[in-house]
């Protein structure tokens, strides 16, 4: 009989598997009177509405795009500055600076001496069958008009591109003299952030002299850490202030990311555009970014009630009459106060959020671990 017995005790485990002699999950046992000594409180795990908040440090640059740089086209020396120190608000079209350049004084006087040598033979025909060797040289005379009418084209062209307006070439016209400088103009307004000219000094074509920045709209760079930016989007708004003005309180979008990540600070750079409210804000300055981001319904549960083993992360589960399981789950995001649980917890349960460390010593003297993750 005894060994019928056995037979049978086989074979049930050998159809149904272990699990139906598994024992319970293993529990802590904390009266009543206790939890309350020791502060313990319960909070439900439910699905809620969840925002991340991004706290970052921005740093005030320059707006590339209104960004300016002033160069001359042709060798030469600076003769006059009508703009002599960094710093100085120029408008767009005004006058900064006069260069001399013998190579536009020869040009400029080439182009007169065409002139002059054109309309010396502007009465000269087209020959025919019955012109007369008279005829024929007046035809070449045209000829060489022509030609004449083509390199007189060459020079203006020339000095278009040295940047000699119509006006200034057509005062050459009219006056038969070329003019001693050229004029540089500002091609923008704004402020002139860097300064190289220097009166007297010799430039070469292409070299920089000024440039000029419009402050009216500025750039606020801030850093995002890797971790988080999953969690950007072009478009997002952010809240940006200044401790060092607490009455202004900017938003704006994100309208640039980066596409990198800093080696040495694993973050990387989100760009956004602000206006200069009355001039107050300058390149360089430091401002607070804070960024809310709508993460949608999460499983959560306070940062508190869970214990990092540094391999697993465990929660206590209120069980009924003063037990408590201790139980292994996978966190997810962090959203400041609350961790996202996506898996190991199911919503409208009780977990300890309060004294759970103590939990976790009385567990760990009566020799109780969390089970494998479910």
């Amino acid at each position: 009989m005894m060994a019928k017995g056995c037979y049978i005790t086989a074979f049930i485990i050998l159809l149904f598997g272990t699990a139906l002699f598994a024992e319970e999950p293993k529990t802590v046992e904390i009266p009543v009177e206790k939890q309350r000594q020791i502060g313990l409180k319960t909070v439900v795990v439910e699905m809620k509405p969840t925002i991340k908040t991004i706290r970052t440090v921005g740093r005030i640059e320059l707006d590339e795009k209104r960004q300016a740089t002033v160069n001359t086209k042709i060798d030469g020396w600076i003769e006059r500055l009508y703009v002599d120190y960094t710093g100085r608000y120029v408008k767009k079209g005004e006058a900064i600076a006069e260069i001399y350049s013998p190579e536009l004084m020869a040009t400029q006087q080439e182009y007169l001496n065409l002139i002059k040598w054109t309309k010396r033979y502007n009465t000269a025909k087209t020959p025919s069958v019955t012109d007369t060797p008279d005829d024929i040289s007046s035809s070449l005379n045209a000829a060489l008009t022509d030609d004449a009418l083509a390199i007189v084209e060459a020079a203006r062209t020339r000095l278009k591109r040295w940047d000699i307006t119509d006006k200034e070439i057509q005062r050459i016209e009219q006056t038969g003299k070329p003019i001693r400088t050229l004029t540089l103009y500002s091609p923008a307004s704004g402020y002139v952030t860097e300064k190289k000219a220097v009166a007297g000094a010799r430039v070469a074509a292409g070299e920089k002299l000024f440039d000029v920045a419009d402050l009216s709209t500025l750039w606020v760079i801030a850093d995002i850490y890797e971790n988080e930016l999953p969690m950007i989007k072009l478009g997002q708004s952010a809240a940006i202030t200044l401790s060092y003005y607490p009455d202004m309180k900017l938003s704006a979008k994100i309208d640039y990311i980066y596409p990198g990540i800093a080696a040495d600070t694993r973050t990387v750079k989100v760009r956004f555009s602000v206006p200069n409210q009355n001039g107050r804000l300058l390149p360089q300055m430091f401002t607070n970014v804070e960024l809310q981001v709508n993460l949608g319904n999460r499983l959560v549960v306070p940062r508190d009630a869970i214990i990092d083993t540094g391999k697993t992360q465990v929660v206590y589960v209120d069980a009924g009459e003063g037990l408590f399981e201790p139980r292994v789950i996978t966190v997810g995001l962090n959203t400041g106060d609350m961790v996202e649980v996506t898996r190991g917890l199911k919503d409208k349960e009780k977990v300890v959020a309060a004294a759970s460390f103590l939990i976790d010593s009385e567990a760990k003297l009566k020799g109780i671990a969390p089970g494998p993750q479910k």
